[in-house]
């Protein structure tokens, strides 16, 4: 089985499993949520939904391992490693806010070869494979073009339960508030990188992030010509806790900001 083979294959599937989120959104039982930590929910969906996907990718991918949020396999594989977030934005889903998303990544020795993100609610289906440009539902995408940091739309998200950088968060808020056209802050960061890789936003950057938060998405956005590290430049952002994605016009601007105000880097 190909590369693309294992992605169309695995886009499939995470719309079966979108379709299961989206019918059980319409009777949710807020009384169902449990607290994995403060402000940290989980629901039967988020657990049924991984479920679901750890099952079939694995039908798809036998050799493969998971690297998923709710635990449901610990299962690693020696080549290729899917990262799965069966419900990015879960806090958005219980309260019945619009914003909340599938995300699936496949590594192959330990780079990413595939992405997908699927926006449940606007039926979006983000996806790219290595070697190939970044699609939404089927037709190409790209990051914006020709725009300066003035210009820009920015996205991020707010810190949930890790306030001890919050002096130097809004030291960069407050660059960006006065330096941009807007800030916005959805809560599903898998989304917003989608947002990123279509050209709706020209950046987006947030910190105390997981792996399943932004493996597909980064990935994305890189398909479509953007540019991904952590906030000091480096390239580790999968496991490196924090994220800032952009067009390639913004990036140097914007890592002057969050180098210059994120002193925790230092």
């Amino acid at each position: 089985m190909n590369l693309n083979t294992i992605h169309h294959q695995a886009i499939k599937l995470v719309k079966e499993v979108g379709e299961f989120i989206k019918h059980e959104s319409e009777n949710f039982n807020t009384n169902k949520v449990e607290h994995k930590g403060f402000n940290d929910l989980v629901s039967y969906v988020d657990k049924e939904a991984e479920k679901r996907l750890v099952e079939g990718l694995g039908k798809i991918l036998p050799e493969s391992g998971f690297i998923a949020e709710e635990g449901t396999s610990n299962k690693k594989g020696d080549t290729y490693n899917w990262i799965i977030d069966p419900l990015d934005g879960t806090t958005n889903f219980v309260h019945g806010l619009p914003v909340y998303s599938i995300s699936v990544a496949l590594q192959q020795n330990n780079e990413l070869v595939s992405g997908i993100v699927l926006e449940i609610n606007r039926d979006e289906c983000f996806e790219a494979v290595k070697g190939e440009n970044s699609r939404l539902n089927g037709k190409p995408i790209s990051v914006s073009q020709g725009l300066d940091l003035s210009q820009s739309l920015i996205a991020t998200g707010f810190p949930y339960n890790d306030f001890d950088k919050m002096d130097d968060y809004l030291s960069i808020l407050k660059h960006l508030m006065q330096n941009t056209h807007g800030l916005r802050r959805f809560g599903s960061a898998a989304v917003d990188l989608a947002y990123v890789a279509c050209g709706r936003y020209e950046a987006y950057f947030e910190y105390n992030l997981n792996a399943w938060d932004v493996a597909a998405g980064a990935f994305i956005v890189q398909q479509a010509g953007g540019k991904v590290s952590r906030f000091n430049g480096d390239d580790d952002f999968i496991f490196g806790r924090e994220i800032v994605s952009c067009s390639s016009e913004v990036y140097e601007e914007l890592l002057t900001v969050l180098r210059n105000q994120w002193k925790h880097n230092q």
